[in-house]
């Protein structure tokens, strides 16, 4: 017996040297602290910036970064028409020759935004708001207020809202292209509807890739990749650093859950400035492109160029009158560096490329045949000139069409009419119109194709009124302001 509690003593004070041991090890990774100090020089009109500092290693004290930022982070509460497949009616079907229409079924989703102006301006994910006929902004404070949606990029996953309200929380801008690997940043959002939530974690990949925005949009991905808890709600909130400043829009996880798994992606700062900025002044992204089909570079490519180093973009194809070639650059170049920032991969040239509007020059460097050049490019557009692209009336409406055959106009009993073939964010969903509706009048003028529809909304100031009818006969009449 004696032996056993001798035995057992020695469990038990082994067991507790290890826990003191550990608990000296968590003390002092907790109590490392060492002080930033240099600084950066973003600035922005409409945008409250900070000096921001950084060094080899951030403080892990989160309190005074989280008292800064956690009434800056909104609850973004949207509507939208959700189509569910509707029963079949035989009499559709005898007196229309088509079976009756799916039902329109009103939804809710929820994410998050970050205040940027003292004016009402928010930032949140595409993807938050996308396809919503309402959207609302609830503050920290539990102050409610309907959104106006000012413009979006898809491309980017990036759109921005604005509320009439005051006494905001600003989170002012940091800079992104300083973040460290390794170094701490704070997640905030409200993930499943619970309100504020801050998560923690570190930097643990920059300008990522995941092929997870619609490739149709042209979309630019270089995503800063990050260990803090980030969940469904999370979309659209802010990656704070430990300064209290805003380094990126968390947007999306790595899951096959569904869940948070183990990594949270966030569109970086540097993209998110130049795409507001933007969309405040023109309404549009000012979306500046060298013109070229680039890849990330392979070893194999490497050795076949004779490179010594993995570094850089390579040039598949360079568009005739593009900006990268009148910069000189051609097929089988390799760029190292835009705006003498290095591009090792695709990722990073898309993000330094996306700083920049048509029309903007800066340097870039490439190597052809073992040779370092250096030239300075000027930016173009996607019509390869350096003018200021217009909002797309299309993109205003948030519409697609599709003309209609004689025969099937002549099945559904129509003269004319052109039918709404797919709907997201704009001024028809909004007006309350379902994909499906066939217009067949704007302001009076008659409706055969669908460049009617562009030029006689372009040409009109002021309210717009559209008439026109379902598949299943319905009649339906919309009116909206432009």
């Amino acid at each position: 017996m004696k032996q056993m509690n001798l035995k057992y003593l020695l469990i038990v004070f082994a067991v507790g040297l290890a826990g003191g041991i550990a608990g000296v090890g968590i003390s002092n990774a907790f109590d490392n602290k060492k002080e930033k100090s240099t600084d950066t020089n973003f600035t922005q009109t409409h945008f409250t910036s900070l000096p921001t500092s950084y060094a080899s290693a951030t403080p892990t004290e989160f309190t005074t970064a989280a008292e800064k930022c956690i009434d800056g982070v909104v609850h973004v509460k949207t509507k939208y028409v959700q189509e569910v497949q509707g029963y079949d009616n035989p009499l559709f079907q005898y007196f229309f020759g088509m079976p009756s229409m799916p039902e329109q079924q009103q939804s809710q989703a929820s994410g998050s935004g970050v205040i940027i102006s003292k004016e009402g301006y928010i930032v949140t994910n595409n993807h938050v708001i996308e396809n919503s006929t309402e959207i609302e902004v609830v503050l920290n404070d539990r102050r409610s207020y309907p959104a106006k949606l000012i413009g979006t990029d898809p491309a980017t996953d990036i759109a921005l809202l604005k509320i009439e309200a005051d006494s905001l929380t600003v989170i002012p801008f940091g800079n992104s292209d300083n973040l460290k690997i390794g170094e701490w940043v704070l997640a905030i959002g409200n993930p499943f509807n619970l309100t504020s939530t801050i998560t923690a974690g570190i930097v643990s990949a920059k300008a990522r890739n995941i092929n997870i925005i619609d490739r149709k949009g042209g979309a630019i991905e270089s995503f800063i990749q990050t260990d803090a808890a980030v969940n469904p709600g999370n979309s659209g909130g802010a990656l704070v650093n430990t300064d209290g400043q805003l380094v990126g829009i968390n947007t999306a996880i790595a899951s096959q859950t569904g869940t948070f798994t183990g990594y949270a992606f966030a569109v970086p700062v540097s993209i998110v400035q130049k795409v507001i900025s933007d969309l405040m002044e023109y309404g549009v992204v000012q979306r500046a492109l060298l013109g070229i089909h680039i890849s990330d570079l392979t070893s194999e490519k490497a050795e076949e160029l004779g490179l010594s180093k993995i570094n850089g973009v390579y040039v598949n194809d360079v568009m005739k009158g593009s900006s990268a070639s009148d910069a000189g650059v051609k097929e089988g170049d390799v760029i190292t560096s835009v705006n003498s920032v290095k591009t090792n991969t695709v990722a990073q040239l898309q993000e330094q490329v996306n700083k920049f509007r048509p029309g903007d020059k800066t340097e870039i460097t490439f190597i052809r045949d073992g040779k370092t050049i250096n030239s300075t490019i000027t930016f173009k557009n996607e019509n390869n000139t350096t003018s200021v692209q217009k909002q797309k009336m299309m993109e205003v409406l948030g519409a697609s069409f599709e003309e209609l055959s004689n025969s099937e106009l002549k099945k559904l009993g129509l003269k004319n009419g052109v039918k709404v073939a797919d709907l997201r964010s704009g001024k028809f969903i909004s007006a309350g119109i379902k994909k499906g509706f066939i217009v067949t009048e704007i302001n009076g003028t008659t409706i055969n194709k669908i460049e009617d529809i562009e030029k006689v909304i372009s040409g009109t100031k002021g309210g717009v009124y559209i008439e026109g009818r379902y598949p299943n006969g319905q009649a339906a009449y919309y009116a909206f302001g432009l």
